[in-house]
């Protein structure tokens, strides 16, 4: 009878038992290599954010990027190509691997003139063109390349290449690469927005020594002068400004109440523009006028020579200044001045209850070199009020688009002369509307600088009636 189902040949069993035994151990491996691969890439994208996270140099960082493409990747050769923040390329940022068989793609990418243009990493069809010079390097090369952007900008190019062989590139290569641009992209980005503040943080250095300086050259407090009171401010618009307030005894050798009694001077200035170069001509201003001060000459003549002192430096910056010179003397109480185009002071009479301008004709200073100027005088009396200021205080812009200008000034200058007794009070009082026409949230456009001189009242003593008897 025979077997329908015989039973297997031992040889014939052994075989298939080793061929499925082989294919077991293929497997194996197979899944053994893959997961070492895997675990491999991991740790080498975990390398990468480390990298990025604690990183303190932007070359260094670049640098180790193609050597962790080349190797995520499986391939033998890569290049980075970043872009500096104007879009040109980084001429020594670019880096690659294998060091000695790229030494003339490299250069290739350095001559390549399109990427010295500003603007370059924004423009698709030159970034297409680096692409081609790249792919061109090699006639048996496989190249993939893909972009290195941060919010919304090309920040460079990544390209990864095989040399002497064909390579295929599969989704999940194409998956590491793009992280890897993505990362430096960021890495470039986060370099750029450290520059900035660092320059920022320079700038602002910068800014507060020039603003304590400028604010060290400032009065810091008003002079004891004989009969009157002073009270000023500066109100710059940036950190350092460019206006400028005054007091010098003409004579500085005297001291106690010879010094009060003497003759002093009054000035006050602006120069036409804001910020730190502003700052700096006016304290070159400053120096010259002191030292004209000592000449002792009357305020036209004083004008007339720091306008020959001044020109040549005010010409090279393309600035000027305008600048009201005056001196007093306590005992006469008379005070001439001189006005290089600045805003006239406002003179409030005390017995008249109304408000003069200072005014004399002349020209900016730095402006004309045979300028000349008119010297003025007045004679002040008790509980008059004289209001020096610079054009930042009536083109201080309100919320409602109206500049403050010298109408409104005048009529809360003869609002508060009559109201307060001290100079201190009616300068305060002036800032305050100020602030309130422009706003608590605006900011001045201009500098603001004030100062008021009040004229100590006379003491009038009570009449005693005589006797008839």
């Amino acid at each position: 009878m025979s077997n329908k189902h015989p039973i297997p040949h031992r040889k014939q069993f052994l075989q298939s038992t080793s061929q499925s035994s082989s294919a077991y151990e293929s497997v194996r491996d197979l899944l053994e290599s893959l997961s070492k691969e895997q675990k491999r890439n991991q740790e080498l994208l975990i390398s990468l954010g480390f990298s990025l996270r604690s990183f303190t140099n932007i070359d260094r960082f670049l640098e180790l990027m193609p050597v962790i493409a080349s190797r995520l990747v499986g391939v033998d050769g890569a290049l980075i190509v970043p872009f500096h923040s104007d879009g040109r390329i980084s001429r020594e940022q670019i880096y690659s691997i294998p060091y000695n068989d790229t030494d003339g793609l490299i250069q290739n990418v350095l001559n390549f003139q399109q990427g010295n243009g500003v603007g370059f990493g924004s423009n698709e069809t030159h970034i297409r063109e680096l692409d081609k010079l790249v792919q061109g390097f090699s006639d048996h090369s496989s190249v993939y390349a893909t972009s290195l952007v941060a919010r919304g900008r090309q920040r460079g190019r990544l390209y990864a290449f095989h040399l002497n062989a064909p390579f295929s590139f599969s989704d999940t290569h194409r998956r590491h690469l793009q992280l890897i641009a993505d990362l430096a992209g960021v890495a470039i980005e986060n370099n750029f927005l450290m520059q900035q503040t660092r320059h920022h943080e320079s700038v602002d250095r910068q800014l507060s020594i020039g603003a304590e300086i400028q604010s060290q050259l400032l009065p810091d407090h008003c002079p004891v002068i004989e009969g009157i009171e002073l009270a000023a401010c500066c109100r710059p618009a940036f950190q350092v400004g460019g206006d400028y307030y005054d007091f010098m005894p003409t004579r500085p050798e005297l001291t106690g109440k010879r010094r009060e009694r003497g003759r002093w001077a009054f000035v006050i200035g602006d120069v036409m523009g804001k910020g730190i170069p502003a700052g700096l001509l006016m304290t070159m201003l400053r120096g010259m006028l002191r030292a004209e001060v000592l000449s002792g000459l009357p305020p036209d003549r004083i004008l007339h020579d720091l306008n020959q002192l001044a020109l040549d430096d005010l010409a090279q910056s393309h600035r000027f200044v305008t600048l009201f010179y005056s001196d007093y003397e306590p005992i006469s109480r008379k005070l001439r001045f001189a006005n290089a185009a600045h805003n006239p002071p406002l003179l409030w009479r005390s017995e008249e209850r109304e408000i003069l301008r200072l005014d004399a004709l002349g020209l900016l200073i730095g402006l004309e070199p045979d300028a000349e100027y008119v010297c003025g005088e007045v004679q002040l009396l008790p509980g008059d009020v004289l209001l020096f200021y610079t054009d930042g205080v009536t083109e201080a812009l309100g919320m409602t688009g109206d500049r403050f200008n010298e109408k409104r000034l005048i009529t809360l200058l003869d609002e508060f002369a009559q109201k307060f007794t001290k100079a201190q009070d009616i300068l305060d009082n002036l800032f305050g509307r100020i602030d309130n026409f422009v706003g608590n949230n605006h900011h001045l456009e201009d500098d603001a600088s004030m100062v008021v001189m009040k004229i100590h009242e006379e003491i009038k003593l009570p009449q005693v009636k005589q006797s008839t008897s």
